[in-house]
């Protein structure tokens, strides 16, 4: 039987992993290993300084005192070891993850550890909503998840989907946007005078990029389907590190 791996960062407890998990049963075993609290914001950390629980809270379902990363790596490597997925699916998430956004994100990092343990990854995102339905979301996952058993990605690709609220007009290949980012910081200060710090949401200015983007992807109304890799080399400024190195080689001579 095909088994699939499903993890989140908003914790084990969350309703979208419960609603994703439901969505794709049809499409085999599914397991749950999640953070036994949510751990939003946490990207791609792995921990390595004290020692990983897991707790089973049901049939399928575990919960870990870790990241996403350590969910997926307990997941493979100990809880489904004998048995190991053929896919992995991060989210639902309560809150898109655009743009450059994917960096921070501890959904798009837990279908990114996926991959680097070589197992075809998805990240799912919904747009973040005083009342959140995520009907929508995971009929969209349930898709695509059922295209990528069935046809594959390429080795160390992921696909990163977001999903408007409401019925979707349909599925939208995209690329990352690019954004000019302010981080705003509330400071206040404590009963004893001492000052403390609150990072608060952003505020983006999305570049256009005619259609082409995630970001106008969902606000056109349509699911944003982004393929992403783990490779960030800059491959237009090689050749100025190659010229560098040709001229330190030159010096130290």
């Amino acid at each position: 039987m095909t088994r699939i791996l499903v993890t989140n960062d908003d914790g084990v407890h969350s309703e979208g992993i419960r609603v994703l998990a439901a969505a794709l049963a049809p499409l085999g075993q599914v397991t749950i290993v999640a953070p036994h609290q949510e751990a939003s914001a946490i990207g791609h950390a792995l921990t390595l300084r004290r020692p990983l629980r897991i707790e089973t809270h049901g049939t399928g379902i575990y919960a870990v005192d870790g990241t996403p990363t350590d969910c997926v790596n307990l997941g493979v490597d100990v809880i489904m070891r004998d048995h190991p997925p053929a896919l992995v699916v991060s989210g639902i998430n309560k809150g898109w993850n655009l743009g450059d956004d994917v960096t921070y994100s501890g959904t798009v990092s837990g279908a990114l550890e996926g991959i680097l343990l070589g197992v075809p990854s998805i990240a799912v995102s919904l747009k973040r909503e005083a009342v959140f339905d995520f009907t929508e979301a995971a009929r969209a996952a349930a898709a695509v998840a059922e295209s990528v058993l069935r046809q594959g990605l390429p080795p160390r690709t992921l696909l990163n989907l977001n999903v408007p609220t409401g019925v979707p007009k349909g599925l939208r290949a995209t690329v990352q946007a690019k954004r000019n980012h302010v981080t705003k910081i509330d400071s206040r200060t404590d009963p004893r005078g001492g000052l403390y710090y609150w990072i608060e949401e952003g505020l983006n200015d999305w570049e256009i990029n005619g259609g082409k983007s995630d970001y106008e992807a969902v606000m056109a109304g349509y699911v944003s389907v982004t393929p992403i890799q783990p490779d960030m080399t800059a491959y237009d400024a090689l050749m100025i590190v190659e010229t560098l190195a040709a001229e330190l080689r030159t010096t130290a001579d």
